[in-house]
């Protein structure tokens, strides 16, 4: 809503009964007499002839002066005997029954005068009323009275001229206002302006069950609660005195935004008595406005047909361009928010939350889903909620990186790696690769060890505790919110059937058990049809990404052999670095490639299923798109972890591809660092590639078209709404680009986080920029989207759920199979010094390398060389009775490893249950709040009804009961 508290009528307390008293027994609530508040609906509304600026409910002044008179008597109550509280309400003295509440303890009841005074105090957003500043901000029709909804835009070339033409007639008929002005700019533009009004929003917004305010909230504690305010009320009275946190919003700055200060309930005009109605203009936001608006848009025919109905057809075939609910105004001021406020909700958005300056605040949550409404809302609520739990998983990775960095040179391996320059390695390709020492790996095992060390395992299982922790308590998060935002019954009351739904299956219908009435029906075969064709396409798409994925390992083993015998010395002594570097970076430009084809196709699946409502599509939607781009950015990631030198065989017996091409084999010093560099550069690489597309192309585009209006019309005004048309839309998919970047960017951050601890702390800072950059897109380049509603984050949320346990098994294979934990901790145990406890724990992996390397005979590779080189395995060496055979020790590695992994997982798992376990999706003070409301509601729409029923009997002259007769 729009009002602010201090905006809000006050209403009188109900009278008390006997069902009811402690909820009546409320701070002062004053509002206009029911009788005034039926007259309101039943008074037509002429804004087509002359409406009028503001409109108000007409009071008298004797009436006025009761008001006052009440609320005077009210504040100087003391509450302190039942009585006293039944003189307060003013001349009416109502039934009440002493016997039954005579001892019934009222201090317990919190009295909101203290918040009311509080609030008051506070700067408004507006000086005198909102439809002032509306009309300062030019976004009314021609009149300067009727209040812009929504905008529709067409081109006068367009040769839909009957559609457009029976559309609008058809719009009239629903009972909206239409306007028409041509752009100033472009004279092939025109924009029609579209206004509801009061009584056929009242008719929608009954029939979309819109839940409005009708009642003051009067809240109820026990005395512990009380006495745990009075703590906390003089700790916060000592942390004034301490310097405030910087990272706090300056609160004076914003209107008052009256989270869940009233009770609500779905509006219904025959109940219209028990709403809080202080003026009609202002009585549904804007945000609510705009949604009744585009459900009229999206359920009227354009031509004769079921299936002829929608904008977004009409959109689609070129009868209009866009359609958008206008800015409120421009989000930049020549005058200082400071001294002179701020000039409408989008300018302060962008001075208190779009600027970089302001990366360090807390996010405005009310006031951003006051402007874009609350789907959005929770986005970024979620968004700041992830970028605040990252904090500590950046720490401990960043600790466990410098662990690695101080501890690198103690090293035992990488000391041993450095100093053996006697130690021939066998050559790594066939034909153009020469014989290498040990110790040219030294810089590699140096830098292979920051990432695989003795914290390694530590910082796995504290990745895999922590993506619960944080999963747990942003439900306990989402609960708060969507508590205070009124969303806990919406979904079931308000979901809406997709207009290409009721238009595809309108001939079978079956009445919805829920609401009783009939509504079109898709048939259990036909569901399922559609749903196998969908999987197929998904399994053809997943095959296309391995694939190329395939394609790239092919070009690896090829370019191989030419780094290996390249001209620049640089090139040809690192040539497994330059060629896993260009694998790299040709497999993100595949990835980018193919998420266009991706997009498409996932599009062409979800309409395929017609699924029933607009959360199913997005859902449908979302889960295509997230396995599309997850196989695709993660299968080459996969492919080195897991495959890469695994079955490459043994020198002499090399396996190839196709009996051509060698398969690749890791580097001395292991597998990790590849794995290491693929996962940073495409993580980099996408971070860059995505904050482009997201805020630079919108930049250029928006810079390009103010440039052609500055160009043809130098001295012209622009209204807002074509300032509004020259910005870029929306993503049609609205918020699942968003929500699929930081997905993704979760499954980075805990499914191969053992091999990049680093990953957190790059997780965090493109958040922190992510944050602003998207505030700055929403209010500066994007026109205003739809302010949607909903209750969590959909689909995304099962997905973070299912990235969490497939994190727990993938560094469970990373740390067994992966890294060298394992046959460090064998060789330490079983083959080392400290086996039989002859040395200290100090030296106990000393002699590893030259125990984890295998011996060959050269003489057998005919090259005309002989000797011994090594290679990384655990083989028999050619003098044995079995050589290049498996040894034992082989075997017990795996089994180790086997044995790791069945430990690491049920261990992590079992963590992970008992903390979810432990956690209550909702703070048990919210639960007791929820349920005493649902409770309080009940009586309140009881005593209000009665309330009225004998005004009515008064008014007929029938005798006057105090229960239902």
């Amino acid at each position: 809503m729009n009002m602010s508290k201090s905006e809000m009528v006050k209403e009188t307390s109900l009278k008390p009964s006997r069902r009811s008293l402690p909820c009546l027994v409320q701070s002062y609530t004053y509002s206009q007499s029911l009788s005034q508040s039926t007259s309101l609906f039943q008074s037509n509304e002429s804004e087509s002839q002359a409406p009028t600026s503001v409109t108000s409910i007409s009071v008298d002044k004797a009436a006025q002066v009761n008001a006052e008179n009440k609320k005077d008597s009210v504040l100087n109550c003391s509450f302190t005997d039942l009585s006293d509280f039944c003189l307060a309400l003013g001349k009416d003295k109502d039934y009440m029954d002493e016997s039954e509440h005579a001892n019934y303890d009222r201090s317990r009841l919190i009295r909101d005068s203290v918040f009311k005074d509080k609030s008051e105090s506070k700067p408004k957003l507006l000086s005198k009323n909102d439809m002032n500043y509306i009309a300062s901000s030019g976004l009314l029709f021609k009149d300067g009275k009727k209040r812009i909804d929504y905008i529709l835009v067409y081109r006068k070339s367009s040769i839909q001229y009957d559609r457009r033409n029976t559309f609008e007639k058809n719009l009239r008929a629903e009972g909206l206002m239409l306007e028409k002005e041509p752009a100033v700019a472009n004279p092939d533009i025109m924009f029609i302006k579209i206004h509801i009004p009061w009584d056929t929003l009242c008719k929608y917004a009954e029939r979309l069950n819109i839940r409005m305010p009708f009642r003051k909230k009067c809240y109820y504690t026990d005395r512990k609660k009380e006495s745990m305010g009075r703590m906390k009320k003089n700790l916060k009275n000592i942390l004034n005195w301490m310097p405030k946190n910087p990272m706090i919003l300056d609160k004076s700055v914003f209107p008052d935004l009256e989270v869940s200060e009233c009770y609500t309930g779905p509006f219904s005009r025959a109940r219209i008595h028990h709403f809080i109605i202080n003026n009609k203009d202002t009585f549904f936001s804007n945000a609510a406005r705009s949604r009744i608006v585009y459900h009229v848009l999206q359920r009227t025919k354009y031509e004769n047909g079921i299936s002829k109905v929608g904008i977004c057809k009409l959109i689609n075939n070129g009868a209009y361009e866009a359609a958008f609910p206008p800015h409120e105004g421009a989000y930049k001021s020549s005058q200082p928010i400071k001294t002179h406020g701020p000039q409408n909700n989008r300018h302060l958005l962008y001075e208190r939350w779009a600027r970089w300056g302001m990366w360090y605040k807390h996010q405005p949550l009310d006031l951003i889903r006051r402007y874009f409404g609350e789907k959005i809302g929770l986005y970024f609520a979620w968004l700041g909620w992830y970028t605040g739990m990252l904090i500590p998983a950046a720490i401990v990775g960043l600790c466990v990186f410098f662990y690695g960095l101080f501890t690198m040179n103690r090293s035992q391996v990488s000391q041993e790696i450095c100093a053996a320059s006697e130690v021939i390695m066998c050559p790594l390709c066939d034909k153009n690769c020469s014989l290498q020492r040990l110790n040219d790996s030294c810089i590699y095992a140096k830098v292979t060890y920051l990432f695989d060390n003795g914290g390694t395992v530590f910082f796995a299982i504290f990745m895999a505790i922590w993506a619960t922790v944080f999963l747990e308590f942003w439900k306990r998060r989402r609960s708060i919110l969507t508590y205070a935002w009124d969303l806990i019954e919406w979904e079931e009351e308000e979901e809406t059937v997709r207009p290409q739904f009721e238009a595809k299956y309108y001939t079978m219908e079956r009445v919805n058990p829920i609401t009783g009435k009939p509504e079109p029906h898709q048939p259990f075969s036909d569901k399922i049809t559609r749903l196998l064709i969908s999987v197929s396409g998904i399994f053809f798409m997943i095959s296309l990404v391995i694939t190329a994925v395939f394609a790239v390992v092919v070009y690896r083993l090829v370019v191989m052999e030419q780094f290996a015998s390249f001209k620049w010395s640089f090139i040809k002594q690192h040539w497994q670095f330059a060629t896993s570097a260009a694998g790299v970076c040709i497999n993100f430009v595949i990835i980018m490639m193919l998420n266009v084809a991706y997009e498409k196709v996932a599009y062409l699946l979800t309409n395929l299923e017609y699924p029933r409502t607009e959360s199913e599509w997005e859902n449908s939607f979302a889960l295509k798109m997230f396995l599309f781009q997850f196989v695709n950015l993660n299968s080459s990631i996969f492919y080195i972890a897991f495959f890469l030198g695994r079955f490459v065989g043994h020198p002499g017996n090399y396996n190839k591809l196709f009996n051509r091409w060698r398969l690749e084999e890791c580097h001395p010093s292991g597998c990790l660092i590849d794995l290491c560099l693929q996962m940073s550069v495409i993580m980099f690489l996408k971070q860059i590639w995505n904050n482009f597309m997201e805020l630079g192309y919108p930049l250029i585009q928006n810079w390009w078209s103010r440039h052609k209006i500055k160009r043809g019309n130098q001295d012209a005004s622009i209204p807002q709404w074509e300032n509004d048309w020259n910005l870029q839309p929306m993503n049609i998919h609205g918020l699942m680009d968003e929500y699929l970047e930081m997905v993704l960017q979760f499954g980075f951050t805990t499914i191969f986080v053992a091999a990049f601890p680093l990953a957190p702390l790059l997780a965090l800072l493109n958040n922190i920029i992510e944050i602003r950059l998207d505030a700055y897109k929403f209010v500066t380049q994007w026109r205003r989207p739809l302010p949607a509603r909903a209750t969590d984050i959909g689909i995304w949320y099962g997905i973070l759920e299912g990235i969490g346990i497939l994190a727990v098994i993938t560094n469970a294979f990373v740390i067994a199979i992966t890294s060298d934990y394992i046959p460090r901790l064998v060789y330490e145990y079983k083959y080392g010094p400290c086996a039989d406890q002859l040395e200290n724990g100090n030296n106990c992996l000393k002699g590893y390398v030259n125990n984890s390397l295998s011996f060959f005979n050269l003489s057998e590779l005919g090259i005309g060389k002989s000797g011994y080189c090594r290679y990384r395995d655990y083989r028999g060496p050619p003098w044995s009775s079995k050589p290049y055979e498996f040894t034992l020790q082989y075997w017990h590695i795996l089994a180790a490893r086997l044995a790791f992994i069945i430990v690491f997982e049920h261990l992590v798992f079992g963590i992970k249950s008992f903390i979810a376990f432990l956690i209550p999706d909702i703070p048990q003070d919210l639960y007791d709040r929820i349920r005493r409301e649902k409770y309080l509601v009940q009586e309140m729409m009881y005593e209000a009804e009665l309330e009225h029923l004998q005004q009515q009997r008064k008014k007929s002259g029938q005798p006057v009961h105090h229960e239902w007769p």
